[in-house]
């Protein structure tokens, strides 16, 4: 049939397109495109067949339809299509089942062999099995909650990783867990135990479902307890011996404020960093005598030190339950009096430095002692000297009972400084050329001049470490020591290891309104203002209209006396006109009599002007605090109009995150006293860091791990890793999946330029 043909033949309702297809198609296939190709229905499984399929599919759950449809076309000759066999076993209750896939039990950290951009690393995972670090810290997460709500509801192995996440994420160099989103190293999947780090989304959705079960505060207490035991032991024998016997700890505290830019108004402080108050967040820190960090509080930003220690010890006390602070140095942030009474109360020794404006000179201290070398310069000269003394501090709420306090005066012979006069021996300010002699005081004159001035009085610097310590003599030289030593052993501590592992990196922003604590201060201030300034004119309205009545009573009294003594002025002047007294005689007489009257009345006349006086004094008062009262009221609806709404941080996620960074210093720290050379006693974490990122090889076998470490380009780094891999390898620390930890070094081989040029053809 030609294409004029099939035209011919093709019914009229049909659509072009459809048309125009069909011509394509028969110009291509021929009459085979005109052939029927449509199915029908489908065929229908009946008697035999069906209850054939049935029986097989019940014996066989997991047989897929395709093999179903395979076995009834080679037992009945049967062609029924795949999605037929689906529908009729559905409808029986027959649905292919997969089969059940076996998966091996994933309890530890699995460590991945190959090379590694960060092998060294895994001395500190080491370090955190060692020291018993991840067993209380995954005893500590929070229980998973009763929905199946990932993350928190993953297996132990998850909740491990994830907890392992966070806390290396400084040691990996990451600061908070946004920057997962672009990170693309194996560092961190190596430390964790995966063959790729989590990512950003599922490791915040961790953190904040920690934070809102209540994580932070169990975190915050295992740390204590941690960091405690890893530095200060006890024995079990001497704690089975003496069960109530408290470990006697000497602690450094001090006060930590990061800043939070927001547009919104937050607590405010002073960063000291930057000496300037922003929006921030306090932290507490504990610290021991070696500077190891024990204990970590996160609180608003407006929160005084003297306000959180007291909680601080007793929470830390509370948790660790082995260890007492006997003894703690702070800075002069917290020489308050009543804060250093309350302490003493509590049997607690307190050693921190005078503010300035609490002395003026050696005169301020009483029993003062004989002058030691504290310090010498490189020449054997003394720069700094101490001596013991003693100072008493009047207490505003105890008149009665001052505290007294014993001083490690520290005199600095480097730094001079001006010499205070004493307030009550002040006198009048010479002027500026009183030490000039006459003629050179004339300096009007052509050709004076000029000298130089005399040099002000000046006196060695003091520095007084003052203490709470009850006893009647102290060793200066010892307590000046102890409070020296805060700034090495717990501020080089805060610059060189919690800093540079993210410190003052701020994590979660969530806030809540509430109340604007800087506004309430200044309306209290106001209110009390108000409260006294209408105390003051209601008493100044009393004076006024007493004086006012005293005035009038005056003024009644001098007009009546007044009034008498011209009178008797007036006889005494008559009778003697009667008496006949000469004319000199008599003004003689009246003019002492009448004298002696003005004398009399110009005392009265005196009371009255100063009642006067005294009562427009008064009512001037009564203006003026009348007045004031009006703008203080002015000034409280324009601080009302004014003030802002304060927003207090959630400091949950912030405060986990800090623990998370405060054990991984500790962890460092402990590396370092246990496996690396004695020169790096005092390493800071930025010296440690190049080992921990050293790049190798990773070979494994069922009770070994071993690390082919690439090694430095320095020659004196290559010695102390040498000493590094050897105590490794001597102490064989443990992983978490119980496999031993071996260092080695991977050999240098080092190629000349004429090597190269000579090897190519």
């Amino acid at each position: 049939m030609t294409a004029t043909e099939a035209r011919r033949t093709l019914p009229v309702p049909m659509h072009r397109t459809t048309v125009y297809r069909l011509l394509k198609r028969v110009e291509r296939e021929g009459e085979q495109a005109l052939a029927e190709r449509r199915h029908g229905y489908p065929t229908k499984l009946r008697g035999e067949v069906l209850t054939w399929m049935l029986d097989y599919c019940q014996n066989h759950r997991t047989a897929a339809s395709s093999e179903v449809q395979r076995l009834v076309a080679e037992r009945f000759g049967l062609s029924v299509s795949v999605s037929q066999l689906n529908r009729v076993r559905a409808a029986h209750g027959l649905s292919r089942q997969a089969p059940p896939r076996e998966k091996t039990p994933k309890t530890g950290l699995m460590i991945a062999s190959g090379h590694h951009e960060q092998a060294g690393g895994l001395l500190l995972l080491a370090a955190a099995t060692e020291t018993g670090l991840l067993t209380p810290l995954e005893q500590a997460l929070p229980p998973a909650p009763d929905s199946p709500c990932l993350p928190m509801a993953g297996s132990p192995a998850v909740r491990r990783r994830l907890v392992l996440t966070l806390l290396f994420l400084g040691a990996v160099g990451l600061q908070r867990t946004w920057d997962l989103r672009g990170y693309t190293a194996d560092s961190l999947a190596l430390l964790t135990g995966r063959t790729r780090a989590y990512g950003y989304r599922y490791t915040e959705a961790f953190l904040s479902q920690v934070a809102r079960a209540d994580g932070a505060e169990r975190i915050t207490e295992m740390l204590g307890s941690w960091a405690t035991h890893l530095w200060h032991p006890t024995e079990a024998a001497a704690e089975a011996e003496r069960p109530h016997c408290l470990q006697a700890l000497t602690c450094y505290v001090d006060g930590h404020r990061k800043p939070v830019y927001s547009d919104v108004l937050l607590p405010r402080g002073l960063v000291g960093r930057l000496s300037v108050v922003l929006g921030c967040r306090a932290l507490l820190l504990l610290h021991d005598e070696q500077g190891h960090p024990l204990f970590v509080t996160t609180h608003r930003g407006d929160q005084h030190l003297t306000a959180g220690v007291p909680a601080l010890l007793e929470r830390y006390e509370q948790q660790v339950q082995t260890s007492h602070v006997a003894r703690m140095i702070v800075d002069r942030e917290g020489m308050a009096t009543e804060f250093l009474a309350r302490l003493h109360a509590e049997g607690r020794i307190v050693v921190t430095i005078l503010q300035t404006n609490q002395y003026r000179d050696l005169s301020s201290f009483s029993d003062v002692g004989p002058f030691e070398p504290l310090s010498m310069d490189t020449h054997g000269q003394v720069i700094r000297e101490v001596a013991p003394a003693r100072i008493t501090l009047p207490r505003e709420k105890h008149p009665d009972d001052p505290l007294r306090l014993q001083v490690a005066l520290i005199r600095d012979l480097r730094r001079k400084v001006e010499t205070r006069p004493d307030p009550e021996k002040t006198e009048y300010p010479r002027r500026w050329d009183g030490d000039l002699s006459l003629e050179e005081q004339a300096w009007w004159r052509e050709g004076w001049k000029a000298t130089a001035a005399p040099a002000k009085a000046t006196t060695a610097k003091l520095i007084p470490i003052v203490t709470t310590e009850a006893i009647p003599t102290i060793d200066a030289v010892e307590l000046a020591q102890t409070y020296i030593h805060r700034w090495p052993a717990q501020e080089n501590v805060i610059k060189d290891y919690l800093r540079p592992l993210g410190l003052d990196t701020n994590h979660g922003f969530a806030k809540i309104a509430v109340e604007n604590s800087e506004v309430t201060k200044r309306r209290t201030r106001l209110e009390q203002r108000i409260v006294r300034l209408k105390q003051w004119a209601q008493s100044a309205g009393k004076r006024e209209a007493l004086a006012s009545r005293r005035r009038e009573r005056l003024r009644q009294i001098l007009a009546s006396r007044s009034k008498e003594s011209y009178q008797e002025l007036w006889a005494y002047q008559r009778t003697l006109e009667e008496q006949g007294v000469a004319n000199h005689v008599l003004r003689r007489e009246v003019k002492e009599r009448k004298a002696i009257a003005d004398a009399e009345l110009e005392q009265l006349r005196a009371k009255e002007w100063h009642a006067y006086e005294q009562c427009n004094a008064e009512f001037r008062k009564q203006e003026r605090y009348c007045k004031e009262q009006c703008e203080v009221l002015r000034a409280l609806e324009d601080l009302k109009e004014q003030a802002r709404t304060m927003y207090e941080l959630d400091n949950r996620k912030d405060q986990i995150m800090t623990v998370c960074k405060v054990a991984m210093a500790n962890l460092a720290m402990w590396v370092r006293d246990q496996y690396f050379p004695p020169s790096y006693a005092h390493a800071t974490w930025k010296r440690l860091l190049p080992f921990f990122q050293l790049p190798g090889t990773i070979t494994q076998n069922s009770t070994m791990v071993q690390a082919e470490l690439r090694p430095f380009n320095d020659r004196a780094l290559n010695r102390d890793l040498v000493i590094l891999c050897e105590r490794v390898n001597q102490a064989s620390p443990r992983l978490p999946d119980g496999g031993r930890l071996s260092f080695t070094i991977q050999p240098s081989c080092c190629v000349l330029a004429a090597q190269k040029v000579s090897k190519t053809p």
